[in-house]
């Protein structure tokens, strides 16, 4: 299946408006999302939320199923979560970390990730090792392997990391996980929308995605997977009439399915939208998607590797449509300036998103040029020549 690009940016009414690389950031979303969360937000105005919410009933519960199939997992093992680093959040601390336990993570890890893990580490006395990259700078699997012991509890890693166009090899850290009996829980927020996603192939025990990015869904949207065989394990960090049923004065029973890590407030009209942006996605075909988001980026990263002074900054031997540069004589932020100023979106990757792997390779910040599906490859050429113009 191809793309149709222009059939897309008619869809999309922010096309036609600026050139937006800033995808990884927030996408721009087509028109039936965009319907869809105002109609819904219009009708609550109509005949109150409460009535809104159980006439689109059976919209809510597509959400569910549109989601598993986006990821291959069931409906039951889903959560509507508010954004990416909440579900990541509920998985997380719903895992019984004891003193000595140990949890193994990638170079290139996010911050709020890793600050979960100090957090762990200075409440439970949890040992956090990280695992370095191979030559290629994605992560090591036999330094993964090396450093799994009976004390690993958990492995935890970004799927693709906010500072670059690395895709690490979930699918070996899968296998490694399993060979040893260690949870994983991959961080997949720039990844769900982008490329496929398969959680048996991958092997994970738990995944967060969040809508905004690359599915095309509303801000303030997300969801978490986790396993059906584990979900009766993990206890979460919070419960409310939704998660679990009070059943006496001193009894509650928590839900047996993924609906225990959710809220029972939640933005009604953004989980309407978040699935249209999933059916939307699923319609045009991840592997068509993927293909053209890989086709567009690898264009963008070529042409600014010509550019006198300009660095390309990606790792890792699968690259995304995230591009990340640096130009000679300005800094990171000074350039997403003047490139809004020619009403090009862009965004500048600091040092303290990904302290480790940028403190490793000596960067404060990186310009982040992430494209999609509906990049033409005018707008990239446009961008390297206001690049070159610096």
């Amino acid at each position: 299946m191809s793309i149709d690009v222009s059939r897309l940016r008619a869809e999309t009414p922010g096309c036609d408006k600026q050139l937006h690389f800033n995808n990884a950031g927030a996408s721009l979303p087509p028109n039936p999302v965009l319907e869809t969360v105002i109609a819904h937000l219009r009708r609550e105005a109509e005949i109150g939320g409460y009535e809104a919410a159980a006439e689109a009933n059976d919209g809510l519960e597509h959400f569910y199923s549109a989601a598993a199939q986006l990821v291959g997992g069931k409906p039951e093992e889903i959560a509507f979560i508010e954004n990416a680093t909440r579900a990541w959040d509920m998985a997380f601390y719903s895992i019984d970390w004891q003193p000595g336990d140990q949890i193994l993570t990638a170079q290139a890890e996010y911050a709020s990730n890793y600050i979960a893990y100090l957090h762990v580490a200075r409440r439970h006395g949890v040992e956090v090792i990280t695992v370095p990259n191979d030559a290629g700078g994605q992560i090591s699997i036999d330094a993964l392997e090396s450093l799994i012991t009976d004390r690993t509890k958990l492995i935890a890693i970004t799927h693709i990391p906010t500072n670059g166009g690395l895709v690490n090899p979930a699918a070996a850290v899968g296998k490694a996980a399993k060979a040893h009996g260690v949870l994983f829980l991959l961080d997949a927020c720039q990844a769900v929308g982008q490329i496929p996603i398969d959680v048996d192939v991958i092997g994970c025990d738990m995944l967060s995605a969040t809508g905004r990015k690359y599915l095309r869904g509303p801000r303030g949207t997300g969801f978490l997977w986790a396993r059906n065989s584990l979900i009766e394990t993990l206890d979460p960090p919070m419960l409310d009439l939704h998660a679990a049923q009070w059943t006496g004065p001193d009894s509650f029973e928590v839900r047996p399915d993924a609906k225990r890590f959710e809220n029972w407030e939640s933005f009604i009209a953004g989980r309407l939208g978040l699935a249209t942006a999933i059916d939307y996605a699923l319609d045009l075909g991840m592997e068509a998607i993927r293909d053209r988001i890989y086709t567009v980026a690898s264009r963008l990263r070529s042409g600014l590797s010509e550019l006198s002074g300009v660095t390309v900054r990606d790792l890792g031997r699968e690259q995304c449509g995230i591009v990340t540069f640096t130009a000679e004589g300005h800094a990171p932020a000074e350039i997403k300036e003047t490139l809004a100023a020619q009403k090009i979106n862009v965004s500048a990757s600091r040092r303290s998103s990904t302290l480790l792997d940028m403190t490793e390779r000596q960067l404060d910040a990186v310009v982040r040029a992430s494209v999609h599906y509906y990049n033409t490859e005018n707008e990239v050429d446009q961008l390297i020549e206001a690049v070159k113009g610096l």
